[in-house]
């Protein structure tokens, strides 16, 4: 995969599995990584990517394997933004995000539980497959929603959209 991805990004974000109460319901033979487990993979991983022009990003994950090369600041921090739109941001401090393991900027999830058809079992987003199945009828693709349409007693909030960029 690093190597058709060479010349296309700089970047390889990685992440071990979490064994949430969904993942361990959906996928109950699975079992996490020990700590030597992921240094191994880790340190592999680092090798692989580097050898395809990529810098290896762990999610949430520490800093141990920054020892081995993985840039272990974030893989969606300020400085990636900016070099990504070539511009300075003044954009706002950082909330703390998944028990202060993740360094990234912004953490909004997008979509909602229950409506991914990949079916992956180590995902925490669904709960079981025939929920999955129902949700995906209600899908609209003319609809600006993910699932069905606006409805009676329905309130649409309008979000807060702020301009970070630093014209300067």
């Amino acid at each position: 995969m690093a190597r058709s991805l060479s010349g296309y990004t700089t970047s390889c974000v990685i992440s071990f599995v979490d064994l949430y109460q969904k993942v361990r319901r959906n996928f109950p033979k699975l079992q996490a990584p020990t700590y030597e487990q992921k240094m191994e993979l880790g340190k592999q991983l680092v090798q692989i990517v580097g050898d395809c022009g990529m810098t290896l990003r762990p999610c949430a994950e520490g800093n141990d394997l920054e020892a081995y090369g993985a840039d272990c600041g974030g893989c969606m921090t300020v400085a990636l933004y900016e070099k990504a739109l070539g511009c300075h941001l003044n954009a706002p401090k950082r909330r703390n995000q998944r028990g202060g393991e993740c360094t990234c900027l912004l953490g909004t999830d997008v979509g909602a539980y229950d409506t991914c058809g990949h079916l992956c079992r180590y995902c925490y987003a669904n709960t079981d497959a025939a929920l999955v199945q129902r949700n995906m009828l209600r899908h609209d693709p003319n609809s600006p929603f993910l699932l069905g349409n606006l409805l009676p007693g329905d309130t649409v909030h309008e979000a807060r959209q702020e301009r970070w960029a630093d014209d300067q």
